[in-house]
């Protein structure tokens, strides 16, 4: 059902209805699209805000991704109808809308291309999906094959869903001096003031061919007919009807009629896209499919190049070899994948949340860290003097504070030193605190350390008399927004996780040469973990906050919500439950509470009714999302969590659980190739099991980095520290032995880790010769080095 390929570049599934919801994504930094086994796709483009040219058959938000998409008839997407002129029979590629099971078929997501085959009555139809590096465009690809001994006759449909477009105005039609469809809307608007930022919008959506068309449709409605999408009345007549639309909702359809003899193809190549005019169109059309470079090619195979090599740029820092090869496969191949998906494009949004943000350019240090340099200081020149940081990151003059951006969270200072220390440790540029940066309510200009302390000091301040750190609407958990919100409740993670900072910002500042800030920063972790203790411990485990009312949330008394994974997870992080006692219950109860055959669970018991003084969270589905879903995110701090306190087996086996598989029975549930690891599996196990596990598909997520920084700090404990690499891994019992290649700070480390029965602690070998200690020192860039690590059975 699924497998890799044998070069490992491509994650194939062979049955469109066992995981009906399987799909891949493509991206640049001004599109996305995101398409499923069967041909549904989601696509939206930036113009600056997000924005839709394949639309569905009513209006829709357009400025989000949604998890657990809900795929239906009409759905958007891209298919391909065939249809035998002799018999009259039909079918489609890739699965929908005929859905006449296959012969053959088979569904391949590879890094830079998606494809498709399917085999019926002995036609093969390939059909492939391509992004450019930076225009906003489909690339697509269709090969027609005859594999029988006969000669066949046959219509070619490719069928690309325009939608509804607009309520104001939308119209359709073939031009045939482009040799393709254009169809044209006017984005709605109500303010005149509105007129000026619409009026340049790319409210075109055109399709173009290679190939002239024997004939097209335009309309949906006379395409479609009393038929239906699975058998078009206008697939009964000899040619399509070459008809457009007129205030009605268009499509794109285009026919070919075609003989083939035995063994013989055809290809076909087709644009799809948005644009502003058909003056635009003209040019694209021109340069993909007109002109040729000095390579002979025309600009479409040059594209095609050119995605592959940029792709290829968001290679991770680590392959590895071991024991498990569908985690190898997932850890090289579409990990680093995912991590730069969210590092290059900042999710396709101009106000990214600033956790988000931070989180996501975390996992650029392993990449591109210059970028991540960027980032953070673009983070920090929209500080306030206060030390306050914005709920989202503006990155474009005209975009604007948006929708949960508006609701004022009080985590975001937290994840600055957090964030930065993953930069430091595979940069060890620590010149970035000399840097000197604005704020966005003052011209004055202070260094970046200066900012930080800032950052930190705000946290000391938002705080109630206990100590205990403001929730106001909302923490990491977005809907978590009547806590607070009468400026009284606190948060009992964040609390725990500003002492974490606290730690984490003065080991910075200890390496930074600034003795005076590890000193004032230590000592606010340890007061901060003792006000934890205090008033948030319930004996088992850390209470998630205290309400404006003063009712103690996320503890032993409550029927629903009775533990909250976060704040066991940052406990570990800060030492607030640093005895072992706590630590082993804690652990203890999340193991029994909070852990599925699908990963560890976000809270538990999931709630079923509204409590209002907690707020929107328990709204939401039992199950889904932050209501008791496995959260990857959230998973993933506990992970490394575990990691830092030496728990490795409870660390490697919830790890595991993030990736699909490897059993069939796993994998159906779940719903999902393992190319990806979604923002979260269904939870509510314990009291939903019919859909416990199932993935909302949605590969927007802070998980990536945090599972990256998992594998390379805490699986196999290579970790950057200030002196050069520091050797410490932790495999799972039974592995005997690993191989990593570890790119760092210019150098390649080429690491062999063995289990040996005659050491007693870890040894480390470089190029033959023993080192004093696990750190590996005067590392050079440019060299390769021979590593070899001896472990204790």
């Amino acid at each position: 059902m699924i497998k890799a390929t044998e070069d490992n570049q491509y994650v194939e599934l062979t049955s469109p209805t066992s995981l009906p919801k399987a799909s891949g994504f493509l991206w640049n930094e001004k599109m996305m699209i995101h398409v499923n086994c069967r041909g549904y796709a989601v696509a939206q483009f930036m113009q600056p805000e997000p924005a839709k040219y394949s639309y569905a058959p009513n209006l829709e938000a357009k400025t989000f991704m949604q998890p657990e998409q809900p795929y239906y008839a009409h759905h958007p997407g891209r298919f391909v109808y065939i249809k035998d002129e002799i018999s009259g029979e039909i079918f489609s590629a890739p699965y929908e809308p005929v859905r006449k099971q296959a012969d053959r078929d088979t569904f391949a997501v590879g890094k830079h291309d998606i494809h498709w085959k399917v085999i019926q009555d002995d036609i093969c139809i390939e059909m492939s999906l391509r992004l450019p590096k930076e225009d906003v465009m489909e690339l697509w690809r269709v090969k027609v094959t005859n594999l029988s001994s006969r000669k066949r006759k046959l219509s070619i449909y490719p069928y690309f869903t325009v939608g509804y477009m607009s309520w104001m105005n939308q119209s359709g039609s073939y031009v045939e001096d482009l040799q393709g469809i254009v169809c044209s809307a006017i984005t709605p608007y109500q303010k005149y003031q509105d007129y000026s930022k619409i009026k340049n919008y790319s409210d075109k959506t055109y399709l173009l061919a290679d190939h002239q068309p024997t004939a097209w449709e335009v309309n949906h409605e006379t395409f479609e007919g009393e038929g239906g999408l699975h058998n078009p009345s206008a697939l009964q007549s000899e040619t399509l009807a070459g008809g457009d639309a007129r205030y009605e909702t268009p499509v794109a359809v285009l026919q070919y009629r075609v003989e083939l003899e035995a063994g013989a193809e055809q290809a076909y190549r087709f644009i799809f896209g948005p644009a502003h005019d058909e003056t635009e169109i003209e040019g694209i059309r021109q340069h993909y499919f007109v002109k040729q470079n000095k390579n002979g090619q025309d600009g479409f195979v040059a594209a095609e190049q050119e995605y592959a090599e940029y792709i290829a740029e968001g290679q991770g820092n680590i392959q590895i070899e071991t024991p498990d090869i569908w985690l190898d496969n997932v850890v090289n191949h579409w990990l680093p994948r995912q991590m730069y998906y969210h590092g290059k494009t900042n999710r396709l949004t101009t106000d990214p949340q600033t956790r988000n943000y931070l989180q996501d350019n975390m996992g650029m240090s392993y990449i591109q860290p210059q970028i991540a340099r960027a980032a953070f200081l673009t983070a920090l020149s929209q500080q306030h003097i206060s030390g306050a940081m914005p709920d989202g990151i503006i990155l474009h003059p005209d975009a604007e504070l948006k929708y949960i951006n508006q609701v004022p969270h009080t985590d975001h200072c937290i994840w600055l030193p957090v964030c930065m220390k993953t930069y430091l440790d595979e940069t060890n540029d620590y010149s970035i605190l000399e840097e000197q940066v604005p704020f966005t309510d003052s011209e004055q200009k202070v260094s970046v350390l200066e900012h930080m302390n800032l950052a930190m000091r705000w946290l000391i301040h938002e705080r109630d008399a206990r100590g205990l750190n403001y929730i106001n609407q909302g923490d990491w958990c977005d809907p978590m927004n009547m806590v607070g919100y009468k400026g009284k409740g606190v948060s009992g993670w964040l609390t725990i996780a500003a002492a974490y900072a606290f730690n984490v910002w003065a080991d910075i500042g200890e390496q930074a040469g600034h003795a005076e800030v590890a000193e004032e920063f230590r000592q606010e972790a340890k007061q901060t973990n003792a006000v934890a203790n205090e008033y948030l411990w319930d004996g088992n485990w850390y209470a998630r906050g205290i309400t404006d009312d003063d009712v103690v949330f996320g503890v032993s008394k409550d029927l629903e919500g009775r533990i909250y994974i976060n704040p066991q997870s940052w406990a570990l992080m800060s030492g607030a439950a640093a005895d072992q006692e706590k630590q082993e219950k804690l652990i203890r109860a999340v193991e029994e509470q909070l852990e599925t055959p699908y990963g560890v669970e976000k809270l538990a018991p999931s709630f079923t009714a509204m409590r209002e003084d907690v707020g929107r969270v328990t709204q939401k589905h039992p199950g889904s999302a932050e209501n008791g879903a496995v959260y990857n995110h959230a998973a993933a701090f506990y992970i490394y969590a575990l990691y830092l306190v030496g728990e490795k087996e409870n660390a490697y086996r919830l790890l595991r659980k993030m990736i699909p598989g490897p059993d069939a029975e796993d994998i159906l549930q779940r719903g999902q190739l393992p190319i990806f690891i979604p923002n979260y599996y269904r939870g509510a196990y314990r009291q939903f099991p019919r859909t416990a596990g199932r993935s909302s598909h949605l590969f927007n997520t802070g998980t990536v980095p945090w599972v990256y920084r998992c594998l390379i700090d805490g699986l196999f404990g290579l970790q950057g520290h200030a002196q050069g690499l520091q050797v410490r891994p932790q495999l799972p019992e039974d592995w005997n032995e690993a191989s990593v290649t570890r790119l760092f700070r210019g150098a390649e480390l080429n690491v062999n880790m063995k289990k040996d029965a005659s050491v007693q602690m870890i040894e480390v070998y470089v190029d033959g010769q023993r080192i004093e200690g696990d750190i590996i020192k005067n590392i050079q860039a440019g060299v390769k080095y021979e590593v070899l690590v001896k472990l204790p059975l």
